[in-house]
């Protein structure tokens, strides 16, 4: 078998010199002391919708009822701290997984309540607010403008009934939708 020729190397050569991708120059020529040469360039990015939401604890031990939590029809506890950082407007939203709460038996001969509402868990951004029942559809929590931080704390009622809630282990996913529209 016979090596390439000289004048297939010199194709060769060509054929990849010219096949290179070509670099655009720019040319800046400058005499004297000091000697200064400035060229005009641009550079240009687009910036998309950022928002991200800190929650300060993944869940919230509600507060064990007590005798006065009965005689009351609630007792109260405080949830987690949200923070939210946008650089355009966002809307924090709030609901219940599930309309009901999911209930494990703790007590023979007392089955634990299955058909304990999503709305016995009551929600506010106030301690002293007012407070809302949970639902199974997204309200809104709170809203805001482009920001480095945004915090807001969130604070549980949760209603009892002395001869509908039995004795049992009770718990309820709660979902968070932050949204930049």
């Amino acid at each position: 078998m016979r090596g390439l020729g000289f004048g297939a190397t010199i194709v060769a050569i060509a054929v990849v010199v010219l096949a290179a991708p070509s670099r655009a120059r720019a040319q800046c020529t400058a005499s004297g002391s000091p000697a200064n040469c400035g060229l005009p360039g641009s550079v240009s990015m687009t910036a998309g919708r950022v928002v991200r939401l800190d929650v300060s604890a993944g869940s919230t031990p509600l507060s064990a009822p007590t005798p006065a939590d009965f005689d009351a029809g609630f007792n109260a506890t405080t949830g987690p701290t949200f923070t939210v950082s946008a650089n355009a407007g966002w809307t924090l939203q709030l609901r219940a997984s599930t309309a009901f709460w999911t209930a494990t038996n703790t007590s023979p001969g007392a089955p634990a309540r299955t058909n304990k509402p999503a709305a016995d868990l009551k929600w506010s951004t106030a301690s002293n607010g007012s407070f809302a029942p949970l639902t199974a559809s997204d309200v809104n929590l709170v809203t805001g403008t482009a920001t480095a931080i945004s915090v807001t704390g969130l604070y549980f009622q949760t209603l009892y009934n002395w001869t509908l809630d039995t004795p049992g282990n009770y718990s309820l996913s709660v979902v968070l939708t932050l949204t930049s529209p």
